[in-house]
Parts: structure tokens; sequence; C-alpha cells
């Protein structure tokens, strides 16, 4: 992580907010979400701004209009393509959590937009499903809108008051416990994740077996 901030740190300002518009557009309109979750790229553009590399109220509009555009764009490859962008390698894969995502549309309808934007997974792909669903576009973009400033901001100052405080940690006991402490916090969420994820195994594991 350290490496990533570095480098992102050597690029001028007005590169690092088109980066972080580009991986937070990207991720809703090309799918680019299963390699890399645009909440990490607002958080730690939120991080760079804490260090005053960046403005936190434009990098706050910024990412907002990004995930908002990225999921219009994503409704339309949807709307236009219809059914057959399901055949896509990437959502084969995924053919559960499809249907998963389907489901959702059909008991939430366009209220399942504002939800998605705050699951990793179904962020990337929920637009591109409204618009293959037909959902009606002025009510896909009003829960759009919505979902895309309530994350936006969010995601942008918890990665914003996340470096304040690593930077308040840093300078009252030193560096190498302010490592220590992020290396924890990190170690946590991989284990959480690899547990989330050997649970869901054996789940679909028992499932199959049934």
């Amino acid at each position: 992580m350290d490496a990533i901030i570095n480098w992102l740190w050597g690029l001028s300002g007005a590169v690092l907010y088109a980066v972080v518009a580009a991986l937070v557009f990207a991720e809703d309109a090309l799918f680019v979400g299963f390699v890399v979750p645009g909440e990490t790229a607002a958080v730690l553009g939120g991080v760079l701004a804490s260090q005053g590399k960046l403005s936190v109220y434009w990098l706050g509009l910024v990412v907002t209009l990004a995930a908002i555009a990225g999921d219009s764009v994503g409704y339309l490859i949807g709307r236009r393509v219809g059914p057959s962008v399901l055949d896509v390698r990437v959502l084969r894969r995924r053919r559960d959590r499809v249907e998963k995502a389907q489901a959702l549309i059909r008991r939430w309808g366009p209220q399942a937009v504002l939800i998605a934007r705050f699951v990793a997974f179904l962020r990337a792909m929920m637009p591109t499903l409204a618009g293959v669903s037909r959902m009606h576009y002025r009510r896909f973009f009003l829960f759009n809108v919505l979902g895309g400033v309530l994350w936006g901001v969010g995601y942008t100052l918890l990665g914003f008051f996340a470096g304040e405080a690593y930077e308040q940690v840093q300078s009252a006991v030193g560096g190498v416990v302010a490592a220590v402490l992020a290396a924890a916090v990190v170690t946590a969420l991989v284990v959480w994740r690899v547990r989330r994820h050997r649970r869901g195994s054996c789940e679909r594991g028992n499932s199959g077996r049934s």
C-alpha cells in the first residue's frame, strides 16, 4: 500500500484527480471493479488529500461525478446490448452472484441501485443489470445520484480522516509503532476476507451436494 501511495504522490495534482476518477468510473462502466474496487481509489485519494496533495473538496466532487457517470454508462451498455452482455466471461464465472443481483432488482426495483453502491461486487455490475432489465432511466438516475453522492463523499472522507489519524499517531509515537498499527489493521482485513471467502465456498459446496 505504501508503494502505491508513493507512486501516486509522484504524480501531479491534475493527473491524480484523473487517475482516481478513471478508476472509479471504470469500475461500474467496464467491470474493472472486479480487479480494483473503486473505493480503494477513493480512499487512497482521501489519504493523499489529508497530506495536502489534493483538495478533499474537489476530490469528493470528482469521485462523486465519476461514480455517477460510470453507473450511467454501465446502464446504457446493458440497455443497448441487452441480456447478451451477461455472456461475457467475467460474469459467466460469477453466475450465482449475477442471479442474486437480478433477484435484488426484482425485489427492490431502482432502490437496488442505491443498495448495490455499497457492496463491491454488486456496485460493479448493478448498473448494467439495471439496463438489461429495462429499468426506467429517470428512476435509475435518481438512485444513482443519491448513491453516488453518499458513497463518493463518504469514502473520500474515510480516506481523509484515516490519513490524518495515521499522521497523528506517527507524530505522537513514532513511525515504527504507526507502521505496526497499520500492518495489524491490514492483517485483520485480510484474515476477514479470507474467512468470508472460505465460508462462501463451503456454503456453495454444501448446497451443491444437497
